[in-house]
């Protein structure tokens, strides 16, 4: 996969939309004003793991589009239609799908995507028993549902007042924001049913979304020029990497110094193979951010995992449940236990805590926390629900909104936000159990390199551009430190041969602002960011451009202004005196 997404524009009348990677109808508008994000087929299997799509036929007749669409499983095949049809102010999704394979999937069906831009619009949500009830997208992001049992919503969008009507099944809503996805998903099969569910040969799936406008389009906002005006505010969080979890190498790394302040290394104490990754983690000769997730069947094993850090240079520590109503949660049991443990071992490191995954989890299961906790820390995965760069580059503006909300809930407490990644190092929402080396060495990996981990964006210039633009989306005040990437491998910033990566670079000049005053500010469109510091030797200030284009931007600091010309996906770094 390269860094731009395979995109194809298609129009009928007023409407226009845009297929993405082949599958997708994206970026729908009405008269050229945006309606929604997108809509497309989901097919997740019992994991909740997304099957590929592959488009076997199109035809593009007047006001019609048709994709002959194929998703396969093991075992499990279903095969059908997507089609959107448009006519005057009306467009019309529908699936019709045949399962000519029996398989278990937890979700098959139609997904809509809202802008995030609705957040605090008025909705009006019609029930399939008639009923209804006016409500509003949530403006803080929502930890539950904000709209079930949908038949029909009414809202105002960018295009004007639209009603969209569900058929084939219930649907509801929930805010993907908690997951740095830029919407609110609308989805068939209410979370509170029984899943998985075993579609058997010859069953059909068929829905269908009508979107109608209601009412006038209104007048364009008025544009101006792109300008970010950095304050001094907070303090600039400290940089850390991931330790490496891929397979050994036939060859030695090359153990460079990195350019970060700490690295971090999760132990899965039910893992034969932790000690070898705690291992691995020290040659860096970083202090170590320690993330235990607790062995369910035999407690005893956090006294070992503590032991084990005895004379290292520990940053902090933290323990997470595996299994359970608190699973990925560090809550009060466990933080006890991991304080008991460390008190016998006489390690004096910070007791840390928070989830090992999704800001999700925070947002959801934060009244489970332990008190007195010395930081709060949750993972962002932005390639979560969809694997598209576009999800990639609109998920950096919702990393703001997570950062704020997480300091909101952390009281006072440090926030610190990592593992940082482009895929999952956990599958926090797995059925079947999470897969574990069997052997005590690191010659299959462990943890993230038993899922599928290998994304080819990992090596784009692109990238580096990127993690400027996250880091400056998520430095506010009370976040104390970011964690990106792992040190080598798959997920690293250098290669398995230790040559870097261009992402490795840019985490060099973000590593760089760390500890120092910081300058923060917010993103004129979500496309051009900024961040810096005030340091000894001048105000640094890092720029990064996520657009397809080259973009003008001028970037006011208290040391002064300056006028930059980002070229497409690039980044820089300038010093102010």
């Amino acid at each position: 996969m390269t860094w731009s997404d395979d995109e194809i524009a298609w129009s009928s009348g007023p409407w226009t939309l845009t297929r993405r990677r082949g599958d997708e109808f994206a970026d729908i508008a009405f008269r050229g004003r945006p309606v929604l994000r997108s809509v497309r087929l989901a097919v997740r299997d019992r994991d909740w793991n997304t099957l590929p799509l592959s488009v076997d036929e199109v035809r593009d007749e007047p006001g019609c589009l048709r994709l002959g669409v194929r998703a396969s499983a093991d075992p499990g095949d279903l095969e059908g239609e997507l089609v959107a049809r448009a006519e005057g102010d009306r467009l019309e999704i529908a699936v019709d799908l045949v399962c000519t394979a029996a398989f278990e999937t937890n979700r098959t069906g139609l997904v809509v995507l809202h802008p995030p831009r609705v957040s605090g619009r008025a909705l009006s949500v019609d029930h399939p028993d008639g009923s209804s009830e006016a409500t509003r997208f949530p403006d803080g992001i929502s930890p539950h549902q904000p709209a079930t049992d949908i038949g029909a919503l009414r809202w105002s969008s960018d295009a004007g007042e639209m009603r969209m009507t569900f058929s084939g099944d219930v649907f509801e809503m929930e805010d993907q924001r908690n997951w740095t996805d830029a919407s609110f998903k609308t989805y068939n099969r209410p979370l509170a049913l029984p899943f998985p569910v075993r579609l058997a040969a010859g069953e059909r799936v068929a829905q269908t979304v009508v979107i109608e406008r209601v009412g006038p389009v209104p007048p364009p906002e008025p544009t101006g020029p792109a300008v970010i005006d950095l304050r001094a505010e907070g303090t600039a969080p400290s940089l850390g990497i991931g330790a490496s979890t891929a397979p050994d190498p036939v060859e030695e790394v090359d153990h460079r110094p990195l350019p970060v302040d700490t690295v971090l290394v999760e132990l899965d104490l039910a893992s034969p193979a932790w000690p070898a990754a705690l291992a691995r983690a020290r040659r860096a000769g970083l202090p170590l951010d320690v993330r235990f997730v607790v062995d369910e069947q035999r407690p005893d094993a956090l006294q070992d995992g503590v032991d084990a850090l005895t004379g290292i240079d520990v940053r902090r520590v933290a323990a997470f449940r595996a299994d359970g109503p608190a699973r990925h949660v560090s809550d009060a049991e466990t933080v006890a236990a991991l304080r008991a443990a460390s008190g016998r071992a006489g390690l004096r490191a910070p007791v840390a805590g928070g989830v090992r995954t999704h800001f999700t989890e925070l947002n959801r299961e934060h009244h489970r926390l332990s008190a007195g906790l010395d930081g709060l820390g949750f993972a962002i995965t932005p390639l979560f629900h969809d694997v598209s760069t576009a999800q990639l580059v609109e998920s950096v503006a919702m990393q703001r909104r997570v950062a704020e909300q997480a300091v909101r809930l952390s009281g006072g407490i440090p926030v610190d936000i990592g593992p940082i990644g482009l895929l999952p190092h956990v599958n926090a929402v797995a059925t079947t159990a999470e897969p574990r080396p069997s052997q005590p060495d690191l010659r299959d990996g462990y943890g993230p390199a038993l899922l599928p981990s290998a994304d080819p964006r990992q090596d784009a210039v692109e990238l580096a551009a990127w993690t400027i633009a996250s880091a400056a989306a998520l430095t506010v005040p009370g976040v104390r430190s970011l964690t990106y990437f792992e040190e080598w491998g798959a997920r690293g910033i250098r290669r398995p041969d230790g040559t870097d990566r261009p992402v490795a670079a840019a985490i060099a000049a973000l590593a760089e602002l760390g500890g120092h005053p910081a300058l923060t500010g917010d993103s004129p469109d979500g496309s051009v960011w900024a961040v810096g510091a005030l340091t000894p030797w001048g105000a640094v200030v890092l720029l990064a451009n996520l657009d397809h284009r080259a973009r003008d931007l001028e970037v006011r600091t208290p040391r002064g202004s300056t006028s930059v010309r980002l070229e497409r996906s690039g980044w820089a770094r300038i010093v102010l005196p």
